[in-house]
C-alpha cells in the first residue's frame, strides 16, 4: 500500500561530524530516501557542486528567500546563512517519499515547531577530540574560526534532548546502518498506517 505522506528525516549535529558523508552514503544504498538540498552563502569547498552539494547563494538572495517565505528554515552560523528551500520538501512529503535533511542544530529546532512528527536524528563524534580532528583535517578553516566551531558544537550537544534518536558516528557505514534501522521502525509505526488500514477494512 502506498503511504499518504512520507517521512521528513532531520539529520544534524555539530559542524564536522560528517552529516554530509554519512547523508552520501545513505544515498548510494537507498535510493527510495529523497535528499533535500540546503541553501547557504559560504563560499564552496574544493569539489562541490552548486545544486548537488549547496544551493550556493549571495547574502542578499538568501535573504530574500526568507523574506518571500521560501525557506522551510534557516540559520546562521559563524557569519553565514544556511537553510532548506521549502518547495520541494513539501512536494515530495506529499507525494509519499520519504525525505531527509541534513542541517545544522538551529535550524532542526526550527524544523519541529512546524514538522513535530518528523524523525530527528543527532549525529555525534566519537569524542569532541576527534571533532576537533576532523574539523582541521578539512584544512579550509583557521585556528580562530575551529575554536568557535568548537565552542558552538559544544552548546550544540546540550540541545540533544530536542532528537528523537541519538546515532554515533563512529564508522560512516555503521552510522547508515543505524539510520536505516531507524528510518524502518518509523515507516512501520502503528500512528503513522492506523488511518490507512482503517479505511482499507471499512472498503
Amino acid at each position: 500500500m502506498k503511504r499518504e505522506k512520507g517521512l521528513l528525516i532531520v539529520l544534524s549535529g555539530p559542524s564536522g561530524v560528517g552529516k554530509g558523508t554519512v547523508c552520501g552514503a545513505l544515498r548510494e544504498q537507498d535510493t527510495d530516501i529523497k535528499y533535500s538540498v540546503s541553501a547557504t552563502t559560504r563560499s564552496p569547498r574544493e569539489g562541490e557542486v552548486d545544486g548537488v552539494n549547496y544551493f550556493f547563494k549571495s547574502k542578499e538572495e538568501f535573504e530574500r528567500m526568507i523574506r518571500e517565505g521560501e525557506m522551510l528554515e534557516h540559520a546562521k552560523y559563524v557569519n553565514n546563512y544556511y537553510g532548506t528551500p521549502r518547495t520541494y520538501v513539501e512536494e515530495m512529503i506529499n507525494k509519499g517519499h520519504d525525505v531527509i535533511l541534513e542541517i545544522e542544530v538551529q535550524g532542526a529546532l526550527q524544523v519541529k515547531e512546524s514538522f513535530p512528527e518528523g524523525v530527528f536524528i543527532f549525529l555525534m563524534p566519537p569524542s569532541l577530540h576527534e571533532l576537533r580532528n576532523r574539523i582541521e583535517g578539512r584544512g579550509t578553516e583557521t585556528g580562530d574560526l575551529i575554536d568557535s566551531r568548537m565552542t558552538v558544537a559544544k552548546e550544540e550537544i546540550d540541545l540533544m534532548d530536542n532528537y528523537d534518536y541519538v546515532v554515533e558516528n563512529d564508522k560512516v557505514e555503521l552510522a547508515v546502518e543505524r539510520i536505516k534501522s531507524i528510518v524502518t521502525a518509523e515507516n512501520c509505526k502503528k500512528d503513522r498506517l492506523i488511518h490507512q488500514y482503517k479505511q482499507l477494512a471499512e472498503e
